[in-house]
């Protein structure tokens, strides 16, 4: 498996947000979002096997028990489903953030899949597999949308509605360069949306540049 590294940091995202935890980012991605926050994931890192990660992930998270598998794209790694597995039986609490652009069951039901869809201003909205719906948990899964402007957020507002999205945990994340966060909450409001408004706690605490955190 290529890695690009493995960190221990607070989770920015998701419900999670604010609670310790160890990344394994790996290496690689198939799609090229405009606002990529993460692009020197897209090459290099180092071959590692599943136990090389495993003891990694012990040695610099101690006590903690939350891993997120993230990338780049994680589902691109072939072993990616033994290495979820492994995590959960060794007693972690597993998330894995992806685009849902490649067959999200590719890792164990057990894992919390964060399913990161991309609107119009990604420049990738034809990569969204929708038929992933299908394989997520409404209890235990997430959505997240990274909006940009108006449109992108008109278009999720549409994808909730439309697909009933609502039965999962729905974020909308302003693009930390590109959309105001007090913008994106009043359209929120207005439209009475069913979703959370979700700010990147991580590049608040540090530099929003900054990697390895």
């Amino acid at each position: 498996m290529r890695v690009t590294e493995i960190f221990h940091s607070i989770q920015g995202e998701s419900s999670y947000a604010g609670q310790p935890c160890v990344f394994v980012r790996t290496t690689g991605c198939n799609l090229r979002c405009v606002w990529c926050d993460t692009e020197y994931a897209f090459y290099g890192g180092r071959d590692m096997s599943v136990d090389e990660i495993l003891s990694e992930v012990g040695r610099t998270g101690g006590d903690c028990r939350l891993v997120e598998l993230t990338g780049g794209e994680p589902l691109l790694q072939h072993d990616i489903g033994d290495l979820a597995r492994r995590l959960l039986e060794s007693g972690y609490t597993v998330l894995c953030e992806t685009s849902g652009s490649l067959p999200v069951d590719r890792v164990p039901s057990e894992v919390v899949k964060i399913v990161d869809l991309k609107p119009p201003g990604s420049g990738e909205e034809s990569s969204n597999d929708w038929r992933n719906l299908a394989f997520l948990n409404p209890h235990r899964d997430e959505l997240k949308f990274v909006i940009a402007n108006r449109e992108d957020y008109k278009w999720a507002a549409r994808q909730v509605r439309e697909r009933d999205l609502a039965r999962f945990v729905v974020h909308l994340s302003p693009e930390f360069e590109s959309q105001d966060p007090r913008e994106l909450a009043e359209w929120v409001l207005a439209d009475g949306l069913p979703v959370r408004v979700q700010l990147q706690v991580h590049k608040f605490i540090w530099e929003p540049s900054a990697r390895g955190v």
